[in-house]
């Protein structure tokens, strides 16, 4: 095993403790809103995945770029549909104007429709 995949291995161990930790301490009232700008953040895979596309020589490479790509775009665009659902939970919604109600019911009479 090489030097640079065994730091690498031990990075990506580091990078999964650190995630975990950091995630068991925040609220669960929070973890959308974490996740789907995490999930918008994740365009950094798909631009590592067109830097290997372009300085592939096989198509083992090739291929390995490509479904990158495709599921780095899925969790871009995955991020961002969540986010404006979430978002349209907090927007007011159209209030009707309440038609005053006739106490007496009686067409023609004072504050009527059509009177």
């Amino acid at each position: 095993m090489s030097p640079e995949l065994l730091n690498s291995l031990a990075i990506f161990a580091l990078a999964i403790l650190v995630g975990f930790e950091v995630i068991s301490k925040v609220p669960a009232t929070l973890h959308t809103p974490l996740m789907s700008g995490a999930n918008s953040i994740h365009g950094i895979v798909l631009v590592g995945a067109m830097l290997i596309a372009a300085d592939a020589n096989d198509p083992l490479a090739y291929l390995l770029a490509f479904v990158a790509m495709v599921f780095g775009a899925m969790n871009v665009v995955g991020g961002y549909v969540v986010t404006d659902r979430m978002l349209q939970m907090f927007r007011k919604k159209p209030v009707t104007p309440k038609v005053a109600a006739d106490p007496e019911g009686a067409p023609g009479s004072v504050g009527a429709p059509g009177a």
